[in-house]
């Protein structure tokens, strides 16, 4: 409930909102509900009406006035940037758009969607636009506007962003095996490394990552509402 209450602050950002025309048939309450069990379970607009008792088309409503009030501000640079220690990973989520999506390795009209979390807390600080599932994360990585919300702060990736700023592993090369120092730092880059996956997997308990229905900015609303919830489960 601790949780709920603080996800019902989207009345302070216009949620209760506008005070014109007819009046919701449903509580705000009610409605952000609606919008959490749609992230949760990915039911339809037609599954879900009955449980609310109103109609498919006020769902779609509720969802998308409600949508962007839920999703996750970029957290601001801490004043103890050089202390903290950022990890950032890639996840391809199916999606329905083919304006957002691109044929991907998983067979699927897929997104790109780069994540960073915080090492000690686990908690989600930012995360990107979508961008096409065909391209590379070092790629999505520089032009997604991160590098620059990062500055100051130490940043782990992996072994595919070479020169993008970030700490990556130790690179094998052929024939030559790596020295017994850099394997054990390589050892320990995937250990903490390892968070950001499972973080990452925990977002996905939420079925709307699995298949996204929704166009447009529906998939960044999403994801970053997600996020939201994710750290409210953290911080309780």
């Amino acid at each position: 409930m601790k949780q709920f209450e603080r996800l019902l602050k989207v009345r302070e950002r216009g949620g209760d909102g506008p005070r014109i025309g007819r009046p919701w048939c449903l509580p705000l309450a009610d409605r952000v509900l609606v919008v959490a069990v749609h992230y949760r379970t990915n039911l339809t607009m037609r599954q879900l009406a009955p449980l609310f008792g109103v109609s498919p088309a006020t769902v779609c409503r509720v969802i998308q006035r409600l949508r962007p009030l839920l999703a996750l501000e970029p957290a601001s640079r801490p004043a103890d940037a050089a202390d903290r220690l950022w990890i950032v990973d890639g996840t391809l989520v199916p999606v329905r758009d083919r304006k957002v999506g691109a044929s991907s390795r998983n067979y699927r009209f897929s997104a790109n969607v780069q994540v960073i979390i915080d090492a000690d807390t686990r908690r989600v600080v930012a995360t990107a636009r979508p961008a096409p599932g065909t391209r590379a994360d070092a790629h999505v990585w520089r032009d997604s506007g991160l590098p620059e919300h990062c500055q100051g702060v130490t940043v782990l990736g992996d072994g595919t962003s070479i020169n993008t700023g970030l700490v990556v592993p130790h690179r094998k090369r052929p024939g030559r095996p790596l020295p017994a120092g850099e394997e054990a730092d390589n050892a320990e880059h995937r250990r903490v490394r390892a968070r950001v996956e499972h973080a990452i997997g925990r977002l996905k308990s939420y079925k709307i990552l699995h298949d996204c229905r929704q166009h447009g900015d529906g998939l960044h609303h999403a994801v970053r509402a997600v996020t939201h919830m994710h750290n409210l489960a953290l911080a309780t």
